[in-house]
């Protein structure tokens, strides 16, 4: 068993807040930049960019519940300023701002509180940053202190007027409620949860793509966009989409679902594999996500069956129309074939929706499998008597 002081855990939160607060950074900055991007693990921890060129880098630092407070001597002050004097131009007067953002609080009287926005005191702070950067004996800030001597009075002193403070920010486990609160315009009544989860889903995606170098960053307007469109989906003619094709293993639920009835249906009209299987898929997503509509109350029941009813009618025309159209001695190879043709135009078919704005094609082809499931609905001629023998087998 990992030891507590080599345990990855710390470095692990740290890693998930500076994720985190990327959202936070987006959300409460954002509408002052709306020309901005921010980016992740780019020009730092955290970076605003305009036009590809960073104007803030923020390194964010989070630690235990600790009551120490953050002093002038402390290894994570020094390894931040190393990281900026070594890749942010320390003596450019026309650089990005610096920030650190910590979840310790300054203590009184050091040159990171009179770093404080509300505090501020460049002199005061330069002051006593070059008198610990002489007299500190410490071995683990001791190439940052030379590094920061070595710089010119001048560029020493426009380092300096570029570092802000932000100190005793909130911990991971209170970022979420923070998230909360900036989005508090677009909470929708009655599933405010469900819309913070699907915010959340979507900032990990974006999050995700730029650690990886997917994505460059994140700009404003997208980010305003993506969380408005995410809130449209609790209007009324809208609905969210709660089970997403990447959230499943593919082989897993066809492995599960392979002897349902659906399935069945499927096979006897010689069905091919690979779209029998995108089919079970599709079946699933659609029985799930109704499932979870109707627990968060984001649908009701009187609607799913009106939307079932227009579906069966549909499939009624279309199943009178192949019987009409077959010989009367066809032979199965024939009806196989009709009902082969006909389920593959009735999943193609997406005029008929549960709402007006929601057209999801995997919504309306799931369903059509639950109504052939229970029964409802078949694609073989001889679906109904083949269900019974099916039926009789069973008992």
């Amino acid at each position: 068993m990992t030891s507590a002081s080599h345990s990855a855990a710390p470095n692990a939160v740290g890693y998930q807040h500076q994720t985190w607060w990327a959202l936070v950074e987006l959300l409460r900055s954002g509408v002052h930049r709306p020309d901005a991007a921010i980016t992740m693990e780019l020009h730092d921890d955290i970076a605003w960019e305009e036009q590809g060129s960073p104007t803030q880098l923020l390194q964010v630092k989070h630690h235990q519940r600790t009551h120490r407070g953050l002093t002038d001597t402390s290894t994570d002050v020094w390894r931040t300023l190393k990281v900026w004097m070594d890749g942010a131009l320390p003596g450019d007067p026309s650089g990005p701002e610096l920030v650190l953002v910590t979840t310790q609080p300054a203590a009184t009287g050091t040159a990171v509180a009179a770093l404080r926005p509300d505090t501020l005191d460049e002199g005061v702070a330069l002051s006593r940053l070059q008198g610990v950067a002489s007299d500190s004996s410490s071995e683990q800030t001791k190439k940052a202190r030379e590094q920061f001597l070595a710089l010119s009075p001048s560029e020493r002193r426009t380092f300096v007027s570029r570092i802000r403070v932000l100190d005793g920010s909130p911990r991971i486990e209170n970022v979420p409620a923070l998230v909360r609160t900036h989005l508090r315009w677009a909470l929708p009544t009655g599933h405010e949860e469900l819309f913070l989860a699907m915010v959340w889903r979507w900032w990990d995606e974006q999050a995700l793509a730029m650690l990886q170098g997917r994505l460059r960053s994140v700009d404003v307007g997208t980010a305003q966009a993506a969380i408005a469109d995410i809130r449209d989906q609790f209007t009324s003619g809208r609905l969210p989409t709660l089970v997403e094709l990447t959230d499943l293993d593919v082989n897993t639920v066809a492995a599960e679902y392979r002897t349902h009835t659906f399935v069945q249906q499927m096979q006897w009209v010689a069905y091919p594999p690979r779209n029998l299987q995108k089919a079970i898929v599709d079946y699933y997503r659609a029985y799930t996500q109704t499932v979870r509509w109707l627990d968060e109350d984001l649908i009701g029941v009187a609607e799913l069956t009106k939307f079932e009813a227009e579906l069966v009618d549909e499939w009624e025309r279309e199943f009178d129309w192949m019987l009409d159209t077959l010989e009367d001695d066809a032979d199965d190879a024939a009806k196989q074939e009709a009902g082969k043709q006909m389920l593959r135009q009735l999943l193609t078919q997406t005029g008929i929706s549960v709402r007006a704005r929601y057209n999801e094609p995997f919504f309306a082809r799931g369903k059509r499998h639950v109504l052939a499931d229970a029964g409802r609905i078949g694609w073989h001629p001889d679906f109904e008597s083949r269900i019974q023998d099916l039926l009789r087998v069973a008992a």
